[in-house]
């Protein structure tokens, strides 16, 4: 019994050294070295497999506190010199700078390179990769962590910030099942719970579930801030107020490439927000009690169900 029970535990240890092998990648090419890019290189490093980072941002003292916090090994001087050598590359710009980055870095893609990015829509992205890349469009598998922080840059990037999160990945018609399958794989071996959809699916659902709520929490600190005494009102304001705003804190840039990438299923979004804050509002002024309180039931309700999934 002992010896089958070693001869169990030994075969168990070379299928996983196996595995890790197979997802071991030489070089890493990062082309924005911020919070998710960072995150991504710490991420890859910590799990062993990766052997050297190169890596890349427009501002040059983000590279530099990268290279001082130990999340890439290499400063590259363009998008370009980040994607030479590597045979894996993350693409971890705003989505609005996703086509002139892959103008950028198209000379040196190779299909034997894994390309993915980790944007918020993805409709765009891939549309872009698919018309700039052309005939290396295949080693693009867009990606989409559900992970991040209203804090913004290198310096909140951490190598946990994927761990038992769920990344969203929408190959497209010319995505490569090969390198499909190894960006499965790979987020896999980060910890992560990873599930496919087409581009369009992804962007309709985000709309409903992540773009939208970001607009209402900026339109709702814009309203506060634009009445009398906004300070005065701030300084009241409790751990209600913190949770509901939050999300109001993420990087304007971000989000405004976000925003605009998405505006179609972020208005139709919109619209059902609207139309329920209208009801709302229609039993306050009529005193309705008792619609009003069927209505907090049924939200409460629903959101005390609720439990994220990873």
């Amino acid at each position: 019994m002992a010896d089958s029970l070693r001869d169990f535990l030994n075969m168990s240890n070379r299928r996983g050294a196996a595995q890790k092998q197979a997802l071991m990648f030489d070089q890493l090419g990062v082309i924005g070295c911020g919070l998710m890019g960072g995150s991504f290189a710490l991420a890859m490093k910590r799990a062993g497999l990766v052997k050297r980072v190169v890596g890349y941002s427009k501002s040059p003292s983000t590279t530099q506190r990268a290279l001082q916090m130990g999340v890439i090994d290499v400063e590259a001087p363009s998008a370009l010199l980040a994607v030479s050598g590597a045979d894996i590359v993350i693409v971890a710009v705003p989505v609005g700078a996703m086509p002139a980055t892959f103008k950028a870095i198209r000379h040196l893609v190779s299909p034997r390179t894994l390309f993915i990015d980790v944007g918020s829509t993805k409709q765009d992205v891939a549309s872009a990769a698919t018309e700039i890349l052309v005939r290396n469009a295949g080693c693009f598998v867009p990606c989409h962590p559900i992970a991040g922080s209203e804090r913004s840059g290198v310096s909140a990037a951490r190598a946990d910030l994927f761990v038992g999160k769920r990344v969203i990945v929408t190959p497209t018609e010319q995505t490569d099942a090969k390198h499909l399958e190894r960006a499965l794989a790979l987020w896999r071996g980060l910890g992560c719970t990873v599930s496919t959809m087409t581009p369009k699916a992804h962007d309709e659902a985000y709309a409903a579930v992540s773009h939208l709520p970001h607009l209402i929490a900026f339109a709702y600190m814009k309203g506060l801030l634009g009445q009398e005494n906004p300070e005065g009102l701030l300084n009241l304001a409790g751990t209600g107020f913190a949770d509901f705003t939050r999300i109001a804190a993420s990087e304007p840039k971000v989000w405004r490439d976000v925003l605009l990438a998405n505006k179609a299923d972020v208005i139709e979004q919109a619209r059902h927000f609207q139309r329920a804050l209208h009801q709302l509002e229609v039993m306050l002024n009529t005193d309705d009690g008792a619609g009003l309180q069927k209505e907090i039931t049924e939200a409460s309700t629903a959101r005390g169900k609720w439990k994220p999934k990873a």
